[in-house]
């Protein structure tokens, strides 16, 4: 019959007999003496300050032959340890000495050892599990503390906590070993594993929850074992993998999870190993893999691991077939990576692949005829022949890939079409050159500000940082050509998106706002041209605008805060409406802009009524102005009208478009009025081109060149300010309707 021991610390209050299938369990009694029986055996356990023995006349049956002189000697009391005795210092500590076939498994637990020396377990030849566990008080475990121990298959060390160091060389010559466990210690340094010599076909090792455990030295693996191992090394206190840590391996999994400090496996780490076939990283602080040593994962597992934002080369993950990912533009990368390998492999010698592997292919290939005599069709054999290799035409297995891109984030570069790229750098220059040279007259005229002036220096910034909106989203664009799905994740969750959002949101409400304010201002000067006392002053134009920064920081601001998301996708615009907040500020912004667009509306139409009044003496010119006036407002609206349309939908979660088709309306049509006004409003009237002559005059250098005004498109050369009108009713309009609104007004 197989016999366990089990030595615990464990109270009791009524010492008495205690009875296993498989073994007998001293325990430290609360009594200086506890008797206890098994079938037979009677032992006496004398449990005091100065010592601790059992002994027992069966203990004969476990042993036959006097073990060699004790390691760990009773000191004071040897004289009363036999030769059939298992000993234990002060402490508790137990020397199993009896050597016998029948014990397979020793149990050590709750034992206040103070350390496990050399040679400990010497005489159990044919021991097969060893476990110390729950143990207050171990600190080392000394060099061959494990040693030669032929018979040994599972070793376990657990929750000993104080266990701060084990020496080299203290696993040694186990070759049967085939499960290391050392889990939740206070170790500092990894464990040396060199002289395990493990000859099992497989090997489990286990090390986990060691959070003083800092790093995996070079060489940590080296000489365990020849064969296939399976490592797990979870939540431990890992900062990285120094190179050529698993040297010497053979690993057909590696489990890394729940690493969170570990930052980095260098390049080199898997340098000399084989394997692994499947590798978990997740739950770890990882920023990127090594570009090394992938060539045989088969199943890479990454969830949760926010820092790691980009992939390895997919060159060094050939045999991947399954990934479990943290975000979804990751997937994107293995759609096609693989036919296009092959692609570009055969490419050289056969041209395009997909036509050499269609239906009417084989007609091309085969081997040269010889051309004439009498057997035409007979093959010439040429060494220098290159002939199809058909596997390539067998279509791989996809990858499978999670979690999938969904609608917000398609498989695509930022900008998808090459046409949208090209037209996304010429709006986008366009603008901002525009609305720059606008901003530079207007700042630096000598003219006095008036509520034109500075209503047109508000929509120019507007409009300026809609330019750098689009500018920055071009960059990024070239910047992560083929392959944005490595760029991503960080440029969704970092400050680049959120800044590129905010420009937009602000650039769009601010454009929106001072476009209706210009609109009402006219509005409120033709109407009332004749009352002086309601003439709109510059302060209240400013109070007016103020409000506008306002709501448009705002509006730009809460995304930022958690209102919707400025990362949802990738062109940065608050598209989250994930909780009804976000809902309701996309929505609310939405009606907003649909109301500004109503009170456009309504101000023209009580401006065409002031124009095609039959009573008013109004000139042709004045009206053909207000006309103009009203297409370039109703042209800018009109841009708006279909992205607010789709918008409104894809906000009551009834989208209209995908993503991939919205970019179009939000690159052409969105931006188009940043473009637009600086051109419709300001440079091409002929008051900005006096304006921009006279910088030009004052600039040192530029002189005042001649043909400028005949260049920038001006008519008869003519520098002071426009004709005064015929009447005071028009004296307002004429000002602010005829192209003068940059001058100072009639002297």
């Amino acid at each position: 019959m197989h016999r366990e021991f089990h030595v615990t610390r464990t109270a009791i209050s009524n010492p008495g007999v205690k009875r296993g299938r498989e073994g007998v369990t001293v325990s430290k009694a609360t009594s200086r003496e506890a008797a206890w029986d098994s079938p037979g055996a009677e032992c006496l356990c004398a449990v005091s300050k100065a010592e601790c023995f059992v002994h027992s006349n069966s203990l004969r049956n476990l042993s036959q032959t006097p073990p060699a002189r004790p390691l760990w000697p009773a000191r004071e009391t040897e004289k009363h340890c036999t030769e059939h005795s298992l000993r234990c210092t002060r402490e508790t500590q137990l020397n199993a000495s009896a050597k016998s076939s029948v014990i397979r498994s020793v149990r050590l637990t709750l034992l206040p050892l103070q350390e496990v020396p050399s040679n400990t377990f010497r005489d159990l030849h044919n021991v097969a599990t060893i476990e110390i566990s729950q143990s207050d008080s171990i600190r080392i475990f000394r060099a061959r503390a494990f040693h030669s121990l032929h018979s040994l298959s599972e070793l376990l060390i657990r929750n000993i906590r104080n266990l701060e160091s084990i020496e080299k060389g203290a696993f040694s010559d186990l070759p049967k070993l085939k499960h290391l466990s050392i889990c939740n210690t206070g170790l500092r340094q990894f464990p040396d594993l060199s002289a395990i010599s493990s000859l099992e076909p497989f090997f489990y090792l286990e090390v986990g929850d060691n959070i003083e455990i800092d790093t995996i030295p070079p060489n940590a693996f080296q000489g365990m074992t020849e064969e296939e191992t399976y490592m797990d090394l979870v939540r431990n206190g890992f900062k990285d993998v120094q190179r050529y840590a698993f040297n010497g391996t053979k690993m057909s999994k590696l489990i890394l999870k729940g690493n969170k400090n570990l930052r980095k496996i260098h390049d080199e780490a898997f340098e000399g190993a084989a394997g692994p076939s499947l590798l978990d990283v997740s739950l770890t602080a990882l920023r990127s893999l090594p570009a090394l040593g992938l060539q045989q994962v088969t199943v890479l597992t990454a969830r949760s691991t926010k820092g790691l934002k980009t992939l390895p080369p997919l060159e060094s993950l050939l045999n991947l077939q399954e990934a479990h990912l943290t975000y979804p533009s990751h997937c994107c990368a293995f759609h096609t990576w693989r036919r296009k390998q092959r692609e570009n492999a055969f490419l050289g010698s056969f041209g395009n692949l997909s036509r050499l592997c269609s239906s009417s292919a084989p007609q091309e290939f085969g081997y040269p005829s010889a051309s004439g005599g009498l057997y035409p069709d007979y093959a010439l054999y040429d060494l220098d022949f290159q002939y199809l290799n058909l596997e390539l035409c067998v279509s791989d297995a996809p990858i499978r890939c999670t979690p999938e891109p969904d609608a917000f984030n398609p498989c695509e570069d930022l900008l998808g079409y090459a046409y949208l790229r090209a037209a996304t750098w010429a709006i986008a220059v366009s603008a901002v050159l525009g609305n720059l040279a606008v901003l530079a007259v207007l700042l630096t005229s000598r003219h006095k500000l008036t509520v034109s002036r500075f209503l047109m220096c508000n929509l120019a910034f507007a409009d300026l940082c809609m330019g750098v909106y689009l500018l920055l989203i071009a960059a990024v664009d070239q910047h992560s050509r083929r392959q944005y799905y490595n760029h991503a994740t960080d440029w969704q969750t970092g400050g680049g998106c959120g800044a590129a959002g905010f420009l937009t949101v602000f650039a769009s409400e601010l454009s929106v706002y001072t476009l209706a304010v210009v609109t009402l201002e006219r509005w409120h000067t033709i109407t009332h041209a004749l009352r002086r006392d309601r003439k709109l002053r510059l302060r209240h134009v400013a109070a007016l605008m103020a409000g506008g920064w306002g709501f448009s920081l705002l509006a730009a601001l809460l995304p930022v805060l958690g209102v919707s998301s400025y990362g949802k996708v990738s062109i940065c615009l608050p598209m989250d409406i994930e909780t009804p907040a976000a809902q309701a500020y996309v929505v609310g912004v939405l009606l907003l802009n649909a109301a500004a667009f109503l009170a456009v509306c309504v101000c023209y139409g009580r401006i065409y009524a002031s124009v095609r009044n039959p009573h008013l003496a109004t000139r042709r010119s004045d009206a053909k102005m207000a006309k103009r006036m009203a297409v370039l407002i109703f042209t800018d609206f009109l841009c708006m009208a279909p992205i607010s349309f789709f918008a409104i939908s894809a906000a009551l979660r009834m989208p209209l478009i995908t993503v991939s088709h919205s970019k179009i309306l939000l690159i052409l049509f969105y931006p188009i009025n940043a473009l637009c006004n600086p051109f419709l409003y300001t440079i091409f009237t002929r008051a900005f081109r006096q304006e921009l002559r006279l910088l030009l005059r004052r600039c040192g250098g530029c002189g005042a060149p001649r043909r400028l005004p005949r260049l920038l498109g001006q008519g008869p050369r003519h520098t002071g300010p426009c004709r005064k009108p015929s009447s005071l009713r028009f004296y307002a309009y004429h000002i602010k309707m005829q192209g003068c609104i940059l001058n100072k007004g009639p002297k």
